[in-house]
């Protein structure tokens, strides 16, 4: 059974445009940001209009749901409903517009508090389980981003990093450390923008329209993303930073458009002096850019001195 009644955040670390033509990819919970399930009363201490918001946010979403003639088969709608008029608010600290799966979040929890039968998660999952839920997931977050692959709330839900090596073929997996290396470090640079996933991915198809792009993305994105994928899970990580590199090279030439211009010039450096390497985290546009490095108490020291915020996910 589940071990909290906290729904985490999540990071897609590869394959955010790639995955959609079946590249791999790879995405981790993140426990910094997160969200529960709770109702209002006079022992709540918290923000009172965030709170008013939530619950009228949460109210348009249900009614959503009960038009999807889906639900009602894996949902209790009816107890769903009664919650709602005794208080319930999704309370969470996960930005919006950052690319961190915030209505990820809140799909996994109504999942798991109102569905008849829930598939419990576990480290060792069957794929007939996993397929299931993304399914189930996919159509509750359509309400958010129009067309919803499931992902957000699948890792926000069974908690464990997950390998996708293609749409039918996802798993659970462990990410090895690399223990030589103590300044190893994956970190979040906040853009302070908010960003907007469903322009950003009608631009990149778009643009896979034409031909040389296309084969860019054929030939090159889906290739460095297999490998930091592969490498990164494979625990070699010299292999890792020379594909991270290259990868970070392609987005800045090819993905420009996604990358906040204020944010372009630290991307550059980070490339010319391989202190660091940017990506995207998410779609782009604004939110979060996802960091790496091998030297992080340098890396952290340049930002602060930036006066730029940046949040450690992983330090070796």
């Amino acid at each position: 059974m589940r071990n909290s009644d906290l729904f985490y955040s999540k990071i897609i670390l590869f394959g955010e445009y790639g995955i959609i033509f079946n590249s791999r990819a790879l995405s981790i919970p993140y426990t910094y940001f997160h969200g529960e399930l709770s109702f209002q009363n006079q022992y709540k201490y918290t923000n009172i209009e965030f709170l008013k918001k939530s619950k009228k946010h949460l109210s348009t979403y249900v009614e959503y749901l009960q038009k999807l003639d889906c639900c009602a088969d894996f949902l209790d709608m009816e107890l769903l409903q009664a919650d709602l008029k005794n208080g319930l608010y999704f309370e969470s600290s996960i930005p919006q517009g950052y690319g961190l799966g915030s209505s990820g979040a809140l799909v996994a929890a109504l999942y798991a508090k109102y569905a008849h039968n829930p598939i419990i998660p576990s480290l060792k999952m069957e794929l007939k389980d996993i397929l299931t839920l993304k399914s189930i997931f996919s159509q509750m977050e359509s309400y958010f981003h129009g067309k919803s692959s499931g992902i957000d709330p699948l890792i926000s839900y069974i908690q464990f990093p997950m390998l996708f090596r293609s749409k039918e073929d996802i798993s659970t997996v462990r990410i090895p450390r690399n223990r030589k290396a103590n300044g190893d470090a994956i970190f979040l640079l906040n853009t302070k923008q908010l960003g907007r996933t469903e322009p950003l991915v009608h631009y990149f198809l778009e643009k896979y329209k034409e031909d040389e792009f296309k084969h860019k993305v054929n030939d090159e994105l889906i290739p460095l993303t297999n490998r930091c994928v592969d490498t990164l899970v494979e625990g070699k990580h010299e292999e890792f930073f020379e594909s991270l590199a290259a990868l970070s090279g392609f987005q800045l030439n090819n993905l420009n458009p996604m990358i906040p211009y204020a944010f372009q010039g630290y991307w550059e450096k980070g490339l010319k002096t391989a202190d660091y390497y940017l990506k995207l985290c998410g779609s782009g546009g604004g939110g979060f850019l996802l960091g790496f490095t091998r030297n992080y108490d340098k890396v952290k020291a340049f930002f602060d001195a930036e006066n730029q915020e940046i949040i450690t996910v992983y330090r070796g």
